[in-house]
């Protein structure tokens, strides 16, 4: 029967007595895992910033009517070449309206959806911003600007006033800052918008939107829905498209694919309309992990080398114990105990070092236009890290220690005392 007081004793000794060696062999596995917890956690609150700066604008699935060639072409509804092979040159896209038939009721329909989390309403149209001579071309978005801020947190993107300034403003606009930087407008100004039509609005500068895209910043602006309405002349029906999120984002392919051959429109999901943002968020990850598993084995190494020169140098400690009486299997226990008291102390302070950096990570600032809404460098705690850090610790230590106390097992004290 193993006595662990007694094992445990002696494996304190001797980690005491090499006090330099046991630290560090400690601080090996210290700078292993808080080297992998910094890096982890910094990599994968960047590539998360990154992946909800699409992700939060992108509603899951995209509902509006695509303008885009007829299949059937007139040559194919004459009788006589039906059987016949015909090429038709210089295809036109068919005439359609930008707007949603039966709108109203898809969305009232779409909302008795379980798996279904929200159903916005949008009218998008040209515009042309107009400021005393200055004349820019643009986009104008009509929303419900609460939901939006619910389900889109489009209120996060709001630099200067308030979405709820718009909600009660029928007469009020939220100008992309790339529009107000070029006309020198500031909110509580009035800007003029000229439809395509030539009919001109004034409305009021309630806020500034930045996405931290310049394209969009430059062109995009926002109004109430009924405002869009208004603007182009259309009624309350009038939809252009139709935004869903989903409680479970993996569903949005096929309920995309339902949706198009249930109401005959063209439905995006997000996985599509980002398929090469999704290949580089998958590339980033992959390189994050490949770096942090790297520090990890290289700290297992290390552990590994000054184990095994820590046995070389206690022979005459192994021979001693083997002498007086204790088995291969108490001596392998009592190195194996040295190495799992090791991994233990060094995994517990690499993790409070890794936790310590990424919070003084977290702290420093990073201030950019590009990014309005991110004042400092974003850190991903994620308990799993710190799981996964103390189990490799742990694992690691365990096997650096297991190796070469099988051999410190197999020696006999007879050969090394008369070599002594």
């Amino acid at each position: 029967m193993v006595n662990w007081s007694v094992i445990l004793s002696i494996a304190k000794t001797h980690l005491l007595s090499k006090i330099k060696q046991t630290s560090t062999a400690a601080m090996g596995v210290m700078f292993g895992i808080g080297a992998y917890i910094t890096l982890v956690s910094f990599m994968t609150g960047l590539n998360t910033m990154l992946d909800d700066l699409i992700i939060n604008q992108t509603p899951h699935i995209h509902i509006y009517n695509e303008i885009k060639p007829s299949k059937k072409q007139p040559v194919d509804l004459y009788k006589e070449t039906q059987n016949t092979f015909n090429i038709v040159h210089s295809i036109k896209p068919k005439l359609s309206q930008k707007k949603i038939h039966n709108a109203l009721p898809i969305i009232q329909y779409l909302k008795t959806k379980k798996n279904i989390r929200g159903v916005i309403p949008q009218v998008k149209a040209t515009i042309f911003y107009i400021a005393g001579s200055i004349e820019l071309g643009g986009s104008l978005k009509g929303i419900h600007p609460l939901e939006e801020a619910k389900l889109f947190n489009l209120e996060d993107y709001v630099v200067k006033g308030t979405l709820q300034g718009l909600q009660q403003n029928n007469n009020g606009i939220i100008l992309g800052k790339g529009i107000a930087e070029k006309m020198s407008l500031k909110v509580g100004n009035r800007i003029q918008i000229s439809t395509i039509n030539g009919d001109v609005f004034p409305l009021k500068i309630v806020g500034f939107y930045q996405s931290g895209i310049a394209e969009i910043d430059n062109i995009q602006s926002f109004v109430n829905l009924k405002t869009a309405q208004r603007i182009i002349g259309k009624s309350e029906d009038y939809i252009t498209d139709i935004n869903i999120k989903l409680h479970d984002i993996s569903e949005a392919v096929s309920l995309s694919k339902k949706i198009e051959n249930q109401f005959r429109v063209t439905a995006v999901d997000i996985e599509t309309a980002n398929a090469q943002f999704e290949t580089g968020t998958s590339i980033r990850n992959l390189i994050t992990y490949a770096v942090s598993i790297t520090l990890l084995i290289v700290a297992g190494f290390g552990i590994y080398n000054i184990l095994n020169m820590l046995i070389y140098e206690k022979m005459n400690d192994i021979a001693i114990l083997k002498a007086t009486g204790f088995s291969g299997i108490d001596v392998q226990l009592i190195f194996m105990s040295q190495a799992m008291i090791i991994g233990i102390v060094g995994g517990i302070l690499g993790l409070l070092v890794g936790y310590l950096l990424a919070k003084f990570i977290s702290t420093i600032p990073f201030e950019t236009e590009a990014l309005p809404t991110i004042n400092t460098y974003p850190v991903n705690l994620d308990p799993m890290f710190f799981i996964i850090g103390i189990s490799f610790a742990l694992i690691s230590t365990f096997l650096a220690g297991y190796l070469p106390s099988r051999k410190a097992k197999k020696i006999d004290p007879v050969k090394i005392i008369r070599g002594q």
